[in-house]
């Protein structure tokens, strides 16, 4: 196993409307031990992600032993959280917390399939820590411009493949071309995601530059 795959993976900063959308999993290579990722609509890979919310509730749902379900609000839709037994901190935090309370969250992206054959997306958290309403606007504004970061360098891709001179000199994206075969959710809609999420926002020093490039 290489290196870098060894290393702990950077955490993504995602909305939860994209999030949710990242139903496809994937290794980048045989080895049992290699990371799991989930595809981002918006071309890039998730490992792990970074997430601030209102967590609005929380529930023991284990059957055998204690097992936590947290709902996580962001501007743009609802992470569901789960921790047990072998996430014990993060367990303690759903259960002493009383919401509602803005909480952040270092976790990795779980799908399940359900019996009718749609695929759920929860967060399966490293850590959760009650935050204040500072840390929670400057994530939604962090997360907006890592997320038109995202949609820039798709859309770049995008009209270079369709360029009929582009031929085999047009730059390669690995993750947009999976994400364009994979997902039919067009990337605009993040956009609007975001446009929304600033929004959200009122009176916060650093929105205004995030909000005038996703509406340009």
């Amino acid at each position: 196993m290489s290196q870098s795959e060894l290393t702990r993976e950077v955490a993504r900063r995602v909305f939860a409307s994209e999030f949710n959308d990242s139903t496809y999993a994937f290794k980048e290579s045989d080895d049992e031990r290699a990371p799991n990722y989930a595809l981002l609509p918006t071309g890039d890979r998730a490992n792990r992600v970074f997430v601030v919310g209102t967590l609005t509730e929380t529930e023991d749902v284990g059957d055998d032993s204690e097992y936590w379900r947290g709902r996580v609000v962001d501007p743009t839709g609802t992470f569901f959280v789960y921790a047990g037994q072998y996430q014990p901190e993060a367990a303690s935090v759903l259960r002493d917390t009383e919401p509602p309370e803005y909480v952040s969250i270092v976790g990795k992206p779980r799908t399940y399939e359900t019996d009718d054959g749609t695929v759920n997306v929860s967060l399966r958290p490293e850590s959760i820590a009650v935050v204040d309403d500072e840390t929670r606007d400057r994530w939604v504004v962090e997360t907006a411009e890592r997320t038109l970061d995202r949609i820039e360098a798709f859309e770049a891709w995008e009209a270079e493949q369709e360029a009929p001179e582009s031929g085999s000199t047009a730059p390669t994206n690995e993750y947009a071309e999976m994400a364009r075969e994979r997902y039919d959710s067009p990337v605009v809609n993040y956009r609007n995601d975001v446009i929304q999420a600033l929004e959200s926002l009122e009176n916060v020093g650093g929105a205004d530059d995030a909000d005038a490039e996703a509406t340009n």
